[in-house]
């Protein structure tokens, strides 16, 4: 996929926006990484949409627009322009586009103030954010095994929301049930227990998915020290140093293991 001005553009969305997901794509060979840069670019687009606006309904508008764009993809017709839709359009194919309802509908949570109604709405929550954008991404490199992304995806999603909780909290949101020590815990085992189940299964993810597994390099060690220390969830401490995440992720993808 040549790079062109859109192309750019997603890219440089992500490297300022996401600047883990843009590491991985930049370790990743250069033919994934339009791709990459077109999915992980839709991502942040549509996880920004809900904060557009202090309106409810400007921000919902904003969120359908994204909807309407996946419909349009998975439709199989003409996509609008823009300078993500449109390489979006170019890459995804219409069966995983029709993953982008349901992540919409998750990022509605984000427009209100209302806790979760339980865990499992939660875990629902992540599974449709992480969980469907590394499969989208996995699936688009040559996965065909989507229970085992999933669930690697998830486990990626809980560590992601564990490093995000302060910042929601800030804006008033409620992303636990139980923001207890022993709440934390139990989330963050939730998420390591299914990093390992997808692991255990690695041989049925194609090699050529790699790349779109490698923004879960840190997973592992944010849940691992979530467990051990609760207390900087709520710091907003979880994390590595600059060090052991560039180490990290170099030995992943000379290793080719997630």
């Amino acid at each position: 996929m040549d790079f062109d001005d859109d192309l750019i553009a997603c890219a440089e969305l992500v490297q300022k926006g996401d600047p883990d997901r843009f590491q991985t794509v930049m370790a990743s060979p250069v033919k994934v990484r339009g791709a990459l840069f077109a999915l992980y670019a839709f991502n942040l687009e549509l996880a920004r949409a809900p904060w557009a606006s202090a309106e409810s309904m400007i921000a919902e508008m904003r969120v359908q627009w994204w909807r309407d764009v996946g419909a349009e993809i998975a439709a199989g017709g003409p996509v609008r322009r823009h300078f993500v839709a449109t390489p979006l359009g170019q890459v995804l194919r219409p069966d995983l586009a029709a993953h982008i309802d349901a992540m919409a509908e998750a990022r509605r949570w984000d427009i209100y103030r209302d806790p979760f109604e339980d865990e499992a709405a939660l875990a629902d929550h992540i599974d449709k954010t992480s969980g469907s954008l590394m499969w989208m991404a996995a699936a688009t490199l040559g996965a065909t095994d989507e229970t085992v992304v999933r669930r690697f995806g998830f486990g990626v999603g809980v560590a992601n929301w564990l490093r995000a909780i302060p910042k929601l909290e800030a804006e008033k949101r409620v992303p636990l049930l139980d923001g207890t020590e022993a709440g934390v815990k139990a989330l963050a085992h939730s998420g390591l227990e299914a990093l390992q189940e997808a692991r255990q299964q690695r041989t049925k993810v194609a090699r050529s998915a790699l790349p779109a597994m490698l923004p879960g390099w840190q997973a592992e060690a944010i849940l691992r020290q979530a467990i051990a220390e609760p207390q900087r969830v709520a710091a907003g401490e979880l994390g590595t140093s600059e060090f052991r995440r560039r180490a990290g992720l170099i030995w992943r993808v000379s290793t080719g293991r997630w």
